[in-house]
């Protein structure tokens, strides 16, 4: 017994600095290409699950009384720039909820939002826009921009623009000719001066930008979708197999899901890479909003974000922050970005039920 007691505490020492090594490893995730490290981009994305097994594991340490603690610890310590990415002081407030009061509409105060609505929760009604209306009227929203707008015959193009009337100004960009994009859509209090759309190769999804005049005052606006990833779609499949008893089958369908996530981590590195330059060009303040697909670990997030932007969410978030409901609450992958002209003054993403997404709302200070 007493040897065996040994076995499992020194193999109990070695996954300790396993694990404390591939989560270390997680904080360089940001900075490595997915095409020249191949596995990096799935320990960031794996680094929420990475982060909680070290914290578990320092609890079993210290419970335990024994000096190991230190290193889960140092593990959690490297990765100080993705906690603070997700975990803002006060951190018991909650990061759903407004900390700035907003009654009229401030002078000098610009409100942004960004929510990838999932085309409206899939109904057709227009009950879902409109509750959606409803609430960014009620938050002073200057400018919104969506994501997978969802435009259907039964509730289209007009009738959403009804619903957003409060908007003034809209940019809804077409597909080219013979391309199907997931449709990007911008909606402004404010008069959009330019726009462009910004397509990408081999993908259903794109950005745009538009120059919108704010009282004299020029702004250029982001707005992204960057690469699906499918992961939804893929799990589903890789369940279904798993249920079948087929081994070979399930191994193969575990590989295509690590293939397609793979793939698509190369094209939302490559549409970083074409934001990023775009961003270094723009002549005005900037603002990044959108659905990266990507954690604040990511090669894509830090790509975007640069040396000359800002996340809101780090100057003025609070609490605990996730955008994406499933998988227990642990992807942040919807962001606003912003110049350092533009103070931020809070940010924060209310729990709405009419996507599989939050939406995020900034308040900015011109």
């Amino acid at each position: 017994m007493r040897a065996f007691y040994r076995l499992f505490y020194y193999i109990s020492i070695l996954l300790t600095g396993v694990l404390a090594g591939v989560t270390i490893a997680g904080a360089f995730a940001g900075n490595a290409t997915p095409d020249s490290f191949k596995f990096m981009p799935f320990i960031g994305l794996g680094l929420p699950v990475l982060l909680l097994a070290n914290l578990a594991i320092a609890i079993y340490w210290t419970a335990r009384w024994r000096c190991w603690v230190f290193i889960p610890l140092i593990a959690i310590f490297c990765n100080w720039g993705y906690i603070s990415s997700v975990l803002q002081f006060p951190l018991f407030s909650p990061a759903s909820k407004p900390m700035v009061k907003m009654g009229a509409y401030t002078p000098g105060i610009l409100t942004v939002a960004t929510y990838n609505v999932d085309a409206f929760n899939h109904e057709h009604t227009g009950y879902s826009c409109k509750e959606i209306a409803a609430y960014m009227k009620s938050q002073q929203a200057d400018i919104l921009c969506f994501q997978e707008f969802g435009i259907n015959s039964e509730f289209g193009i007009d009738s959403l623009c009804v619903a957003l009337s409060h908007w003034s100004y809209h940019y809804i960009p077409s597909s080219p000719e013979g391309e199907q994009l997931l449709q990007l859509a911008v909606f402004s209090r404010y008069p959009i001066k330019e726009e462009h759309l910004i397509i990408y190769p081999d993908s259903k999804n794109c950005s745009l930008w538009c120059d919108i005049e704010v009282n004299g005052r020029m702004i250029r606006l982001f707005n992204n979708h960057l690469q699906t990833t499918e992961v939804s779609r893929n799990k589903r499949k890789l369940e279904k197999e798993l249920r079948t008893d087929n081994t070979q089958r399930a191994e193969r369908a575990a590989l295509t899901l690590m293939d397609g996530l793979h793939e698509n981590f190369e094209k939302r590195a490559v549409q970083a890479n074409i934001l990023n330059l775009l961003i270094s060009e723009s002549p005005y303040p900037t603002l990044v909003c959108g659905d990266f697909n990507s954690l604040p670990s990511s090669y894509v997030y830090h790509t975007v974000k640069g040396d000359k932007l800002q996340d809101g969410f780090k100057t003025s978030g609070h609490g605990y922050m996730y955008t994406f409901k499933y998988f227990k609450h642990l992807l942040r992958i919807d962001y606003i970005l912003h110049s350092p002209e533009l103070k931020s003054i809070d940010y924060f993403s209310p729990e709405l039920n009419y996507s599989d997404h939050n939406p995020v709302v900034m308040r900015v200070k011109m």
